[in-house]
């Protein structure tokens, strides 16, 4: 028998589909869509239902009708897509310069959701093509709330991964602000403000907040420090990954470096300016392979490291280094120790202890906790420890002096996480124009 007398064959077909759905329903992990055979053999043997109902069955030699074919090919195309969105891969778009000089802004890659699993939406009514908002409005329904559940995947998050999560803080929006972070702002600004100039506010389920892209740095089970801008994990200096870059004070003779040179090492020119009172620049973010090359240009005198000790530079402060509490002497360079939470560890509480963890047992947890008296009360009962139900992670941007990240809202939860940034299919310079603003050789770039 031929390839095409195969293909052409109903119960060779028939077959084919099953074992590739029943596959499918395993990873599911839910046996109940089995029934969903009943609909596959009538589709393909019995032929009692026409489940294709928007589609028309021409007969030989009549005229097609152009808007049901167009009316087919959109309906496939949105269940195709979502499909594919929701179990293997999503869309996304680098924002912001946090992740410079490994990922860029303007990088539009294709976020894997096999390496760590898919999760299962849990706000399944939703606007196709969308994440949470269209024509400035929601573009989704809380109508129906599924618990949260992860397929199997190939790993779990590893130290030194591009991780694609939910942004922890992304819960409360302001309307007239939805890209910065409320909580920071109602410690700096006062609610009543926040909330009177940028509101109102819109409230959004875990997998509806806004998606971040950052470098894991700690996982669960893990104790980070940061020393002078050099992360150590468990008491070891982690591996400097290439892409990861601080800020340099670089003085100069009176004149500024080049800027076709800077270009050539990659740097972000909108991010850099001269101060002529230093004379040179106060914030230049270098890679210590590129901060090499920057010292050897002709007019460069001097280059210092810059490295926050407390109190934090502004305009950072401890309302805005986690964990928002002055016993805390933590900065963006000199941060920790701190220990990440993993799921069924139990860790002894009191009130110097709970501004680390108090947020993941009220918001992440979803228990209540109040402090009466010096005691510490989770749903309504007394409580000296904790155990956590789930892992938890640590998250730094490699442009690590323009990155708001874990050193500024805390911990990215498991249930937070969406996937591994997997190839960059098109990269963008917006600060230039078309064809110049291509940036041809990262095209299909692996990451």
């Amino acid at each position: 028998m031929s390839w095409k007398e195969i293909r052409a064959n109903k119960w060779a077909r028939f077959i084919f589909w099953s074992a590739l759905y029943v596959a499918w329903v395993v990873w599911l992990g839910n046996w109940w869509w089995l029934f969903g055979l009943v609909v596959l053999f009538d589709f393909h043997i019995t032929k009692k239902v026409k489940w294709l109902f928007w589609k028309k069955e021409y007969k030989e030699g009549e005229k097609h009708n152009a808007l049901l074919d167009w009316v087919d090919a959109l309906i496939f195309a949105v269940v195709f897509v979502t499909f594919i969105n929701i179990f293997f891969f999503q869309a996304f778009k680098i924002p912001s310069p946090s992740m410079e000089s490994s990922l860029l802004t303007g990088d539009h890659l294709f976020v894997s959701k096999l390496t760590y699993g898919p999760k299962i939406p849990q706000t399944p009514l939703t606007v196709p093509f969308t994440h949470n908002s269209i024509f400035g409005k929601e573009s989704y329904s809380t109508l129906i709330q599924n618990k949260y559940r992860r397929l199997k995947g190939r790993r779990e998050v590893l130290e030194g991964d591009y991780v694609v999560f939910n942004f922890p803080n992304g819960d409360t929006v302001l309307t007239k602000a939805p890209a910065d972070d409320y909580y920071a702002i109602c410690r700096t600004a006062g609610k009543e403000y926040a909330e009177a100039v940028y509101g109102p506010v819109i409230v959004r389920p875990a997998d509806k907040k806004d998606h971040y892209v950052k470098r894991c740095v700690a996982t669960a089970g893990d104790t980070l420090e940061v020393r002078h801008g050099r992360v150590y994990v468990n008491g070891q200096p982690q591996t400097v990954w290439p892409g990861v870059q601080n800020t340099y004070t670089v003085k100069t003779n009176g004149t500024a470096i080049n800027s076709k040179t800077l270009e050539k090492l990659g740097l972000n020119l909108s991010e850099l300016w001269y101060d002529n009172s230093l004379p040179g620049y106060p914030m230049m973010p270098l890679t210590e392979e590129t901060a090499e090359k920057v010292k050897g240009c002709a007019n460069v005198v001097e280059m210092t490291a810059n490295d926050d000790v407390w109190p934090p530079d502004y305009p950072d402060s401890y309302k805005l280094i986690f964990p928002f509490s002055e016993d805390y002497r933590w900065t963006r360079d000199n941060f920790g120790p701190l220990w990440i939470p993993a799921k069924g560890v139990t860790v002894p509480l009191d009130e110097k202890v709970l501004p680390l963890y108090e947020r993941l047992i009220r918001v992440y947890e979803g228990h209540s906790l109040e402090v009466s008296q010096g005691k510490i009360f989770i749903d309504g009962g007394q409580a000296d420890s904790y155990t956590f139900s789930q892992d938890y992670y640590f998250m730094m941007g490699d442009n690590r002096h323009n990155s708001l990240d874990s050193r500024y809202w805390g911990f990215v939860p498991e249930d937070h996480i969406v996937g591994r940034p997997a190839i960059i299919w098109l990269s963008t310079d917006a600060s230039k124009s078309f064809p110049s603003n291509i940036r041809w050789r990262r095209f299909f770039k692996i990451v």
